[in-house]
């Protein structure tokens, strides 16, 4: 246990010992994070962990509070008066369009070269071209429109089809003609005549 967890253990209010060893374990994971080479990294990638891992702790804390009814207030605000999570962060959760915000970082319009947000602040559906995470945060998107935000940079980006480009259903034609060819030659291997089956199955629609 580290030392300041340790600490606060004594003066912790009741459901403190129900949620210790998930902070632990992020704190932990903060630390070597934070001690992780940067060889062949960029020097904005080696925040990026620390954004995503600050995020995680402190939304962990948020939903046994306001999802899940499992803490007590008293224990929200202990960890937030003690600086154990984000509070301030936690705070823009609770404001429409919002509610899954990547980083303070994200909406600190001077961090960046225009005075404006990160770019993981537009939706997925009105970008153009490649799909790139923040500089900053490393986060693609925290777009509350977007499914599975915040959506990190070394999550899966999920399929939009309303995104500029369109590029989500011939992905997914793509994937059903190589899961087809695969089949067939399965088929072959099996001895199932001459893998028609799968070429049978692939003109299906």
């Amino acid at each position: 246990m580290s030392n300041r967890l340790q600490r606060l253990s004594k003066k912790a209010p009741a459901g403190w010992d129900t949620v210790l060893p998930t902070l632990e374990m992020f704190d932990n994971r903060m630390k070597d994070a934070v001690n992780e080479s940067h060889e062949g990294k960029r020097k904005h990638e080696t925040t990026w962990p620390i954004h995503r891992i600050n995020y995680e702790k402190s939304r962990y804390v948020y939903e046994l509070y306001y999802n899940k009814q499992e803490i007590s207030r008293e224990l929200y605000d202990f960890c937030i008066r003690e600086k154990v999570v984000d509070g301030n962060l936690m705070a823009k959760w609770k404001k429409p369009g919002y509610e899954f915000l990547c980083s303070l970082a994200a909406i600190n319009k001077g961090s960046t070269n225009f005075g404006t947000t990160s770019v993981c602040r537009v939706p997925l559906r009105l970008r153009s071209g490649k799909i790139a995470p923040s500089v900053t945060t490393g986060c693609i998107s925290c777009a509350s429109c977007d499914k599975g935000a915040p959506i990190w940079w070394n999550s899966r980006l999920p399929q939009d089809e309303g995104r500029s480009g369109g590029k989500g259903r011939e992905a997914e034609v793509e994937q059903e003609e190589e899961d087809a060819e695969i089949e067939r030659r399965a088929a072959m291997l099996r001895g199932d005549g001459d893998g028609d089956a799968g070429n049978k199955r692939a003109r299906v629609d």
